[in-house]
């Protein structure tokens, strides 16, 4: 018998590739304190990685090794790299505090993508369990490329805002509360004329102030987070009250 030669699809994991060489080159930009290019380069990662897998499923060539490489690349892109360039950019002043914190959100991405992985199969497909890492990537970059264009930097900044985000971000990533993963929206379908029409302010708005709005859309999915957790939990306590006989 002839052993079959064994490879790998090309087309997906170039993306994959694309978005690991994004992740890597945002790291070596913040070493040379180049802030702004290392912020959008995790948000072009983030691109790049949400279409490997939807190109993946519409050529029909997911694999096993596509999606160990695709967490790979997630840990460098979201994990280690926001992380690296918030340190260099707010807390390397701060010493130990300042490495510390950042360390405890790279911890929490590499959690957060090891119960990804484990639980891929067996999760409700509508929801993500803690905040996805290129969300929580997203938050650290937009809060660096505003602070960058608008000169928010400084020792009471970043003691009051970067490092506490930084950790507060981190542990919502390995959190049990739910977020809307919008799986459940089928692209290939149709949709409302309003729904496009809806769309194109949405564009001009990212294209007027970029980090501004990205930022905004990032802190905004991960406060809803929290906030959708706590409103279904008072609507528990409301319908448990309803529903328990009145004492006797």
């Amino acid at each position: 018998m002839s052993n079959r030669r064994r490879g790998i699809y090309l087309l997906p994991n170039l993306f994959t590739t694309a978005a690991l060489f994004a992740g890597f080159y945002s790291i070596v930009a913040s070493i040379n304190h180049q802030f702004e290019p290392a912020a959008i380069a995790i948000f072009v990662a983030m691109v790049l990685d949400g279409m490997d897998g939807r190109i993946a499923r519409m050529t029909n060539t997911q694999s096993d090794f596509g999606v160990q490489y695709d967490s790979l690349s997630d840990m460098v892109s979201f994990g280690l790299a926001p992380a690296l360039v918030m340190y260099q950019w707010a807390l390397s002043d701060m010493g130990k505090l300042g490495w510390l914190a950042a360390f405890v959100y790279t911890a929490c991405a590499a959690l957060r993508l090891s119960r990804f992985n484990t639980q891929a199969t067996s999760s409700d497909k509508r929801f993500f369990q803690g905040l996805p890492s290129p969300a929580a990537a997203a938050v650290l970059a937009g809060m660096i490329w505003c602070g960058t264009i608008y000169e928010l930097i400084g020792e009471t900044s970043s003691l009051v805002f970067c490092l506490p985000i930084t950790v507060f971000v981190g542990i919502l990533m390995v959190s049990n509360i739910r977020y809307h993963s919008f799986k459940e929206f089928d692209l290939k379908g149709r949709v409302p004329f309003m729904a496009v029409i809806i769309i194109v302010p949405v564009f001009v708005l990212i294209a007027i102030e970029p980090p501004i709005v990205l930022f905004s859309l990032a802190a905004g999915y991960a406060i809803s987070g929290p906030i959708l957790t706590l409103l279904t939990l008072r609507k528990h306590r409301e319908s448990r009250k309803t529903t328990e006989p009145p004492n006797t």
